[in-house]
């Protein structure tokens, strides 16, 4: 059963098949200058999925991410200020202690939400060497020109330039509204790989080098650390949507006039935004900003969000309100109680049939290795707790290998979390409410409170949560 994944640079589903024997992964990561909102995280808990059903399928992966902390103007064209800058205005810190702290909450999310960690997680302000490097190398191959004290990349030396958003560059010297006009530049598609001090004069992070004291475009970092740690070619690059007209773009430029690589990156995988009500993106900037912690105080657990995300295609817009992420609540916890039942149950002791497996083992796969389809490797595992021929124990393994997937979390569960008598007395009180026996109801539910639990309903069953 190959993985098959929806590669951008083609516009096509491919089998996907590696470069070499361990996967190389490059993920975009945080530029870290405020907190990551939920939309943000959407991102990277679809890049675990994707590493994940890699690792389920045998591969051995090495997976990048970046940390952008410096050079990421608040336009993504080369203007504005720098983003890490305005959030140290914006606190009253230096540029340093915005991204410290910023870097440290990113890693405190990714890991609420059971993401893995990158194998490598390297910081743009690290990386300055290879970088100006980097610059060199384009230089001497003529894909480079300074004007007004930067180091622009000339674009107009790329034939394929733009392949990746399917640019239509018939008119590429004009002015386009994708970017606000820079006189310096040779045509609007061109960026800076170097802004020297002629530009910011405030900029609080600058580097000397042969261009000049200033420091590296944004589109430069990713380029020269995925590289460096991944190789001239490599596997897979994945990001948002919003990344694929001007940052993927340019990466792509600049990385295959610099190492003679084409493609550079195999494969391109983006996904979709997570989207409020009227259609708009959550953003950092506006007020629709919500980052898991303001989900904890409102009563969700992060991996409700991660089982919410799960229910969408990543390559679907993700609709977001806090009544689907109730649902998503009342699932997940549904799914959970489930496992600590069966982890209590005397069949758990009988032996694996695996021919019976086989049947969900299958279809799981076929579904997680379509494109990361969860939506529907979801519905195989609900369909398989319902199978009254399936016994408990081919249950429990086959949930915890589809969880190596899923990153629920259900391999920590433990037994006495909730004890089996508190559980068979809410199945009975679920009943009594069935048959609308509200006395009975009542009665359950404070003897359920007595043992030191609180119960409370759902719209597809119940949750209980300790006293």
């Amino acid at each position: 059963m190959p993985v098959t994944l929806y590669n951008t640079l083609t516009r096509k589903r491919e089998k996907f098949v590696p470069l070499k024997k361990t996967v190389g992964l490059y993920t975009c990561g945080p530029t870290v200058y405020n907190y990551a909102h939920i939309g943000n995280l959407r991102s990277y808990i679809f890049e675990d999925i994707l590493k994940r059903t890699l690792l389920f399928n045998n591969f051995k992966v090495k997976h990048v991410m970046n940390i952008t902390d410096v050079g990421h103007l608040t336009s993504d064209a080369d203007t504005g200020e720098d983003k890490l800058l305005k959030g140290a205005r914006r606190e009253k810190k230096t540029v340093p202690e915005i991204a410290d702290f910023y870097t440290k909450s990113f890693l405190s999310d990714i890991n609420k939400l059971n993401i893995q960690k990158p194998d490598i997680l390297s910081k743009a302000t690290e990386h300055i060497a290879e970088q100006i490097q980097m610059i060199q190398q384009l230089e001497k191959k003529g894909f480079t020109y300074t004007a007004g004290g930067n180091v622009y990349f000339d674009t107009n030396k790329i034939k394929d330039y733009g392949k990746l958003a399917q640019l239509k560059l018939a008119n590429k010297g004009k002015s386009k509204a994708r970017v606000d006009k820079d006189r310096n530049k040779k045509n609007p598609y061109d960026f800076v790989l170097w802004f020297t001090k002629s530009k910011f004069q405030d900029q609080e992070m600058k580097w000397k080098s042969p261009f000049g004291e200033g420091y590296p475009g944004w589109h430069l970092e990713c380029s020269a650390m995925a590289s460096k740690y991944l190789g001239n070619q490599f596997d897979i690059h994945c990001g948002g949507i919003d990344h694929i007209s001007v940052h993927h773009t340019n990466e792509i430029a600049q990385s295959e006039a610099a190492f003679g690589k084409k493609p550079w990156a195999k494969y391109w995988l983006h996904n979709e935004f997570l989207v409020l009500g009227k259609g708009e993106k959550m953003a950092k900037s506006g007020d629709n900003f919500v980052t898991i912690s303001s989900l904890e105080e409102k009563g969700f657990d992060p991996l409700d969000y991660r089982y919410f995300c799960l229910g969408t295609h990543y390559r679907k817009p993700l609709m977001f309100s806090y009544e689907a992420l109730e649902g998503a609540k009342s699932s997940r916890r549904k799914l959970v109680d489930k496992v600590l039942e069966i982890q209590l149950s005397k069949e758990k002791k009988s032996k694996e049939n695996s021919t019976k497996q086989k049947k969900y083992l299958d279809r799981f796969m076929n579904s997680v290795n379509d494109d990361l389809n969860t939506p529907k490797a979801l519905a195989v595992v609900w369909e398989l707790l319902k199978d009254e021929k399936l016994n408990d124990k081919d249950k429990y393994s086959l949930i915890l290998k589809f969880d190596s997937v899923f990153g629920l979390g259900l391999n920590k569960l433990k037994e006495e979390t909730i004890p089996s008598n508190i559980i068979k007395l809410a199945k009975e009180r679920l009943k009594a409410r069935q048959n609308k026996d509200w006395v009975k109801s009542d009665e359950l539910r404070e003897r359920i409170c007595s043992l030191g639990y609180e119960i409370g309903d759902t719209k597809d069953g119940y949750e209980l949560k300790k006293i």
